[in-house]
């Protein structure tokens, strides 16, 4: 096995372990609820198989399930937030992302963040729809995924500045 499948396999099952431990059991206000897990999908390989990333965001967004008892909205969500990635790259990144010369992991620039914003945006509002499931709802899914969006991305951002590796 090569090192980059070492590294997600380590960050898919610390992150999956870091949301059940300590995120499932934060709910501020009813409104805000962080699920910083899907930095496994933002930060999986620009260059790597598009096909395992869909497959291993469904895997995470399953296990989720499992521990939340969510009957299949976070493994949906994980899934059509890794199928429209690429788009977000190139909606992001424009030229960078076709010459895939992007690492996420480095220092934020805004093509990062907005990267990071569309991405968490996306899970979000799919996740927190088929949670409501009621069109009557709307306000209280716009709620949900604008305060929960802030804070996953402050929760994102602090654990890819503390994973980031060092430069010498």
């Amino acid at each position: 096995m090569n090192s980059a499948l070492l590294v997600n396999i380590f960050r898919f099952i610390m992150l999956l372990a870091i949301q059940v431990v300590i995120f499932n059991n934060m709910n501020f206000l009813g409104y805000i609820s962080p699920f910083p897990y899907i930095l496994y999908i933002i930060l999986y390989p620009v260059n790597s198989n598009r096909t395992g990333l869909i497959i291993s965001s469904f895997l995470l967004g399953l296990t989720m399930d499992m521990f939340c008892n969510s009957g299949g909205i976070h493994a949906a969500s994980c899934v059509i937030l890794s199928y429209y990635r690429p788009y977000i790259f190139k909606f992001s990144f424009g030229l960078s992302y076709e010459y895939q010369t992007i690492k996420l992991n480095e220092s934020l620039t805004p093509e990062r963040f907005s990267f990071i914003l569309v991405s968490v945006l996306l899970h979000h509002i799919v996740l927190f729809i088929l949670l409501a499931f009621q069109f009557k709802f709307i306000w209280d899914i716009l709620l949900r995924t604008l305060f929960s969006s802030v804070f996953t991305i402050l929760i994102s951002i602090i654990i890819i500045y503390l994973i980031k590796p060092n430069k010498r």
